[in-house]
């Protein structure tokens, strides 16, 4: 999959221990959310979490009141928020005018292909920062991660020209919780993952896949926590890592 994408910060943060990974959370189904937030407190990590308006598995939608009492509890936590754009819109191509082609789908809704302007993505990018803000009385971070890591140039430029900056995850650090199980079964994601994972590396996962059938964060998120520790990393948010430190500290400025 893809590289870590850096900022282009100069200045180089403090981790909260001598070898950080940075463990972060997409949105999804949330069935695994409250199994996140126990084990992130067990072992006083810290997370970041991009934030899309996906389905749930209750019916309702991950930024839906039901669950904002959820996100405040893990902003005063202090773990780190970033965008996933509000409809997760995967980047296709580049269109000739500006535009760009997208794939508009998340968890079990009917893919949408689409066509967004630079500044209609914006906004795609904007409206979860505006929401969270809303739920939590906080400000999102200017970061984000596009759906399923696809970028182009100008797809990057577009998002850095309304503040955002892209945050993937390194190699090592695809946990495969949206792999099928049949394929890639929990033990071998657990041992791939204690094996190559090395510190300075970003971490992916999700709050909940839909089309996984041996789910994942029960059976691996807790040995892998605990592997990590065992072998002297800890969990730092994205605002300790140093290639977004200086990013992360300026303000995101919304309409």
């Amino acid at each position: 999959m893809a590289a870590l994408l850096l900022g282009q910060a100069a200045a180089q943060a403090a981790p909260s221990c001598s070898k950080p990974v940075y463990l972060s959370f997409d949105t999804g189904h949330m069935g695994v959310a409250p199994l996140v937030a126990e084990l992130l407190k067990r072992y006083d990590a810290r997370a970041t979490f991009f934030l899309a308006n996906e389905p749930t598995q209750s019916g309702g939608k991950t930024l839906d009141e039901e669950w904002a009492p959820w996100w405040r509890a893990r902003a005063a936590e202090g773990h780190d928020f970033g965008s996933h754009t509000w409809e997760h819109d995967t980047w296709l191509a580049d269109l000739p005018d500006g535009r760009f082609k997208v794939r508009t789908a998340a968890g079990i809704e009917k893919p949408r292909i689409r066509e967004l302007t630079a500044a209609q993505y914006c906004e795609g990018l904007r409206k979860p920062a505006q929401r969270f803000q809303a739920m939590t009385g906080k400000a999102m971070s200017p970061i984000f991660r596009p759906p399923a890591g696809k970028t182009s140039p100008a797809l990057l430029a577009a998002a850095q020209a309304c503040g955002f900056t892209a945050v993937l995850w390194s190699p090592a650090g695809f946990l495969g919780d949206e792999l099928p199980s049949d394929r890639y079964p929990n033990a071998h994601l657990l041992e791939r993952a204690l094996r190559d994972i090395r510190p300075g590396d970003i971490l992916m996962a999700h709050l909940g896949i839909w089309q996984r059938q041996d789910a994942w964060a029960p059976a691996v998120l807790e040995p892998l926590m605990k592997g990590l520790i065992d072998k002297g990393m800890c969990f730092a948010a994205m605002r300790e890592h140093p290639g977004f430190a200086a990013v992360m500290n300026k303000p995101l400025e919304l309409p």
